[in-house]
């Protein structure tokens, strides 16, 4: 047996020393952010969405006074060809 090979193969398989790296406590760095303009119009944009009502009053109120009322008609024909329409779109 030869113990030279023997070596060889030992020292490839000894882990290997890791080098520290010097930290550097004079370098100052600071993080910042930029925002394009098109994302600062989205923010704005997201904003006036936010602050609006999901509900449209004007058009909604004469709505729910004549249901309260009960003057609210829905003609039969009209909600036939409402429904019509939106069966062709689906297709």
């Amino acid at each position: 047996m030869r113990i030279e090979a023997y070596t060889q193969v030992q020292q490839l398989y000894k882990p290997k020393k890791v080098a520290k790296t010097e930290s550097k406590s004079n370098v100052g760095f600071s993080d910042r952010l930029q925002i394009s303009s098109i994302g600062k119009d989205i923010q704005t944009a997201k904003a006036a969405v936010k602050s609006s009502s999901d509900i449209r009053e004007d058009i909604t109120a004469p709505i729910k006074a004549s249901i309260q009322a009960g003057t609210y008609e829905v003609s039969a024909e009209s909600f036939a060809d409402k429904l019509l329409e939106k069966y062709e779109g689906m297709r």
